[in-house]
């Protein structure tokens, strides 16, 4: 079980065959306690599937104690029911042997945690706790990327569950994505007022502090101690894509473009190298995009996501991760049903005598009705008003 959480579940099967192997050494001329340790050792590493939860030790811890009870018993009736009934005690220890598994790895599990610092399913759950000292200061200080960084969150979820990848290390991870962005949110479009102030630099310079945010961020992560998985999201959610444009705008500034180097507006990568590195690039760009569309219509979402996965295909930013040409299909589903829900269509309300409609957020105040004109009826059920 402990193998499992820390190392994987083809490294605990192989440490339960092993450790079976040495209980036979040990007790040599009786196999009973060989196939004990294999068929309990075993179980737990196969149907060891999270450790989100703090049950699901109990739930493995019982199985287990089940499977020793049973086979133990088992062992006896080969003797006979004689033998059985004068060795019934065999079977309530066997069980508690398995129910041993749940104190031992309950009380080792939060040392191993802070001795080692593996990165663990609660180890995750626990950084995505929206009051981490860096998640406060983004929403604060950079509310825009804060949001932009929970509907990434979404949708490398979803990706990462259609294609068998770790969704919680992904939705964790695209939290902690742009925290680079905390020391200068101004210069990032999604925190902008109506003054752009890249307006007064010249391309170079703005790609330049772009990219900074990269590693800006990942001095925070390494500061506030995140794990290494979650600082490989950080330098690699861009990879080595180039910041197009600012890279055209210096073009046109050069004339010919001869003096627009790409290097200079590309990021520093590392390409990403893990299947959930490359859903949450794909997330990135996606929640970006759509931002920009007028239309959000299904069709326009889907040419949208089609393109932007074809163009992260093209550039070779997927090269060094294992998603294969399947895997992008079902991450372009996943995240159309996520966008769907985004921008889905609202009832567009019709205006009630003597009401109008301020802003955008919905708020509906009242106007004095013209002199002679009835006076509007009292809506009963003001429930749906404010539902857009």
């Amino acid at each position: 079980m402990l193998a499992g959480i820390l190392l994987g579940r083809s490294t605990a099967i192989m440490m339960a065959v092993m450790s079976s192997v040495v209980a036979g050494f040990l007790i040599s001329g009786n196999i009973r306690f060989t196939v004990l340790a294999l068929a309990g050792g075993v179980y737990a590493a196969i149907n060891w599937k999270d450790y989100r939860h703090r049950t699901s030790i109990l739930f493995v811890g019982f199985m287990i104690a089940i499977a020793n009870a049973t086979l133990v018993f088992g062992f006896h009736m080969q003797a006979g029911i004689h033998y059985t009934m004068a060795h019934w005690a065999d079977l309530p220890l066997a069980f508690v042997g398995g129910i041993v598994n749940i104190i031992v790895v309950s009380a080792v599990m939060p040392l191993f945690e802070a001795v080692f610092k593996p990165t663990t399913d609660m180890k995750l759950l626990e950084l995505s706790d929206q009051n981490h000292p860096l998640l406060r200061q983004l929403v604060v200080r950079a509310p825009g990327t804060y949001h932009h960084s929970l509907l990434v969150g979404n949708l490398a979820e979803e990706a990462a569950e259609a294609v068998n990848a770790n969704p919680l290390l992904a939705r964790v991870g695209a939290y902690f994505h742009d925290i680079g962005k905390i020391d200068k949110p101004e210069y990032f479009i999604e925190n902008q007022g109506p003054v752009n102030r890249h307006d007064k630099l010249n391309p170079s310079m703005s790609a330049l502090i772009l990219i900074s945010h990269v590693k800006e961020g990942l001095e925070l992560a390494r500061k506030h101690q995140l794990p290494k998985e979650i600082c490989d999201f950080i330098c690699q959610h861009h990879g080595t894509s180039l910041i197009r444009y600012f890279y055209e705008k210096a073009k046109e500034q050069c004339g010919d473009g001869s003096d627009a180097r790409e290097e200079v507006f590309r990021y520093p990568g590392p390409r990403p190298q893990t299947r959930q590195a490359g859903i949450m690039m794909l997330a990135d760009m996606v929640e970006a995009a759509s931002r920009s569309l007028s239309d959000t219509s299904p069709a326009r979402l889907a040419g949208l996501v089609e393109r932007i996965v074809h163009t992260a295909f093209s550039d070779g930013q997927l090269d060094e991760c294992d998603l294969t040409l399947r895997h992008l299909s079902q991450i372009q589903e996943a995240f159309l049903r996520v966008l769907a829900g985004i921008y889905h269509h609202r009832v567009v309300y019709p205006e009630q005598p003597g009401f109008e409609r301020k802003g955008t957020n919905g708020d509906i105040r009242h106007k004095p009705a013209k002199e002679g004109a009835a006076q509007p009826r009292a809506v009963e059920q003001a429930g749906g008003g404010g539902a857009g």
